[in-house]
């Protein structure tokens, strides 16, 4: 009887406890209280003094917990519209060319974007709901990602992971993701002055976009042996000179006879 009575007391504390948040509802519940701007083709959120569309911003909150930065990480850093499928095609080539031959490579067949993962990207529901999809990614780990510095893990500076930031002319960035947001939005796009402001006053996806460049800038004067600051135009004027400097900072230089071969024109 008392075994019974001890059952019922236990059964009726368990079911006057709340059920557990779910992640998810947490970063809903979450995202509904911050402020919000409309304007581009999708609403931005402010998160911790940056501007993202809430897709990613609930992507983030899912996975920040879950991403642990390893000493051996390479990250690929870009604010959209600044090169970043150049850039993940530059250093997937160069850290995997003893791995495959020119002739048949995998970016012959696949976007870039396809082979390096982008931290803060959809990848929940595209690897069947995994939040421990990139902690299962074999070392070294090639990841890129559009997020500022101050909303990856504080260890990212202390763990010794290289990163490779790319940025580009600021007009020329503006004008990219104003065109890209006009063919992505449903109904009139935004015009080309209203984008220019919003742009301006730092509200853009990922931004503000000054902000962006000088978190990484700074810290690449601060750690030059960890964090790579390169320019968009640097590729367009000299891109061997920059395959070469990557592929020297990223621990994969090419040897004399790589040079002698070709092999860095190749990538």
């Amino acid at each position: 009887m008392e075994q019974l009575q001890s059952g019922t007391e236990e059964s009726s504390e368990n079911s006057q406890q709340p059920a557990p948040i779910s992640s998810e509802s947490y970063s809903d519940n979450l995202i509904a209280t911050l402020p919000t701007r409309e304007g581009w083709s999708t609403p931005l959120t402010l998160f911790k003094h940056c501007w993202l569309r809430a897709h990613v911003l609930k992507n983030f909150l899912l996975v920040q917990d879950n991403f642990k930065p390893r000493s051996d990480d390479i990250i690929l850093a870009t604010h959209p519209k600044c090169g970043t499928t150049w850039l993940k095609a530059l250093a997937f080539a160069i850290t995997n060319r003893s791995r495959y031959a020119f002739a048949d490579h995998p970016l012959l067949k696949k976007n870039p974007h396809k082979v390096v993962t982008i931290i803060e990207a959809k990848f929940i529901s595209e690897h069947g709901g995994d939040l421990n999809y990139i902690e299962s990614l074999p070392s070294p780990r090639l990841l890129a990602t559009h997020l500022p510095l101050s909303l990856l893990p504080p260890t990212v500076s202390t763990v010794g992971c290289r990163i490779v930031y790319l940025c580009r002319e600021p007009k020329d960035a503006f004008t990219s993701m104003w065109h890209f947001d006009s063919r992505i939005r449903k109904g009139d796009p935004i015009s080309l002055e209203k984008a220019f402001t919003m742009f301006c006053e730092g509200c853009s996806s990922f931004g503000p976009f000054w902000d962006h460049y000088l978190q990484y800038w700074k810290e690449s004067l601060a750690r030059p042996q960890e964090v790579l600051f390169l320019k968009y135009e640097e590729i367009k004027c000299d891109p061997l000179m920059v395959v070469r400097k990557t592929a020297s900072f990223l621990g994969f230089p090419f040897t004399k006879e790589e040079e002698s071969a070709g092999v860095d024109k190749e990538v």
